[in-house]
């Protein structure tokens, strides 16, 4: 090929399929012979053998230490995700397969209740959607994430949910049963107002429009919700996050954060490829502000510095929002959420057990 890009595959965040770093066989079609792209590419879905549910977190910059991702890969297709890479210790890559191949964990329900029984197991609070979005579009008909709330919601274990999905307002009724204990919180990410930059950066997210009404039906359930500019797209972006902050305060939101993007692997060329179909008058200037944020590359990977960049311009971006936050009362954060309603109920056989 020639260097151009090319048009991703429509409702899809980008068409290409990078080399997977793990492997030396690739697959590159050549469209310049005069074959034109597939206009639509279909999901398919994978049964995900993991023999866990949770996921164990050892890193200083998240707020968590365990979570449930029901889903690898997510057909959401934000081009930016740094989950991305993540696909390629499957065998696939992290392009177009990370949003048309994805492993589902149809018994993570199941597998949840069993860790959560288990004697080893210590109250805390779970993250769904740590990795990837536990509220992607196939969860309206497969409902695993439903059932794992289902399963948190009987043991009285705390959950903190992340999402671009409005899908989330179906869940309200278990979500305020755990909020009401103090045990239940939502985040809605929110990147751009622009429904036609999110349409092209996030092709099959919820619209921001959505998104905010999904806040006001948490909110009005009883959940305590925050919103989360992640991520703020230099030079793209990030003049939207006072107008983000107000429209989630007056939908109700109670909290707010932001991370500047980052751009591991594979996703930085497939970033700079979109840049160059949708923005090309924009590409140089936003490529040259991520690499001011991340030391003279598009991603740093260092703890401390990943999630909120050095220098001149992340401190601007830091500024902004801290400003629009305070104005609109977003800055004071949610208290930790509680263990004290955790319970392990009674298991069908355990009484009888007691008689050998």
């Amino acid at each position: 090929m020639d260097g151009r890009p090319v048009p991703g595959p429509r409702g899809r965040g980008t068409g290409s399929d990078p080399e997977n770093r793990f492997t030396r066989l690739s697959v590159e079609p050549d469209y310049d012979g005069g074959e034109a792209p597939p206009e639509r590419v279909s999901t398919r879905f994978y049964v995900d053998g993991s023999r866990t549910a949770l996921a164990r977190n050892d890193s200083p910059d998240v707020g968590f230490a365990v979570s449930l991702n029901p889903y690898r890969g997510c057909e959401h297709g934000c081009v930016y995700c740094y989950a991305r890479p993540t696909h390629e210790y499957l065998g696939f890559s992290a392009g177009l397969d990370f949003e048309t191949r994805i492993m589902v964990k149809e018994d993570a329900p199941e597998l949840l209740r069993r860790e959560l029984a288990s004697p080893a197991w210590e109250p805390q609070t779970i993250a769904i959607s740590g990795v990837t979005d536990a509220y992607q579009p196939i969860e309206r008909r497969l409902a695993i994430t439903r059932r794992c709330l289902a399963v948190l919601a009987e043991f009285g274990n705390p959950v903190a949910v992340i999402t671009k999905n409005a899908l989330v307002r179906r869940d309200a009724d278990l979500l305020g049963d755990l909020a009401r204990q103090g045990a239940a919180a939502v985040s809605l990410s929110i990147t751009s107002l622009d429904p036609e930059l999110q349409r092209r950066m996030e092709p099959r997210t919820s619209p921001p429009a959505k998104r905010l009404e999904a806040i006001a039906a948490l909110v009005a359930a009883g959940i305590p919700v925050s919103v989360m500019v992640a991520p703020v797209v230099p030079g793209l972006t990030d003049h939207e996050i006072p107008a983000i902050l107000a429209a989630a305060a007056r939908a109700g939101a109670r909290s707010a954060g932001f991370v500047p993007l980052r751009l591991p692997g594979a996703v930085a060329g497939l970033f700079e490829g979109w840049l160059a179909e949708h923005y090309p008058d924009r590409r140089q200037k936003v490529l040259a502000r991520i690499r001011e944020l991340r030391g003279g590359r598009l991603n740093d990977p260092r703890f401390g510095s990943r999630m909120r960049g050095e220098g001149i311009f992340a401190e601007q971006i830091a500024a902004l929002f801290h400003t629009a936050a305070h104005r609109h009362g977003l800055d004071g954060g949610f208290p930790p959420l509680s263990t004290a309603a955790f319970r392990r109920p009674t298991l069908p056989g355990a009484q009888l057990q007691l008689f050998g």
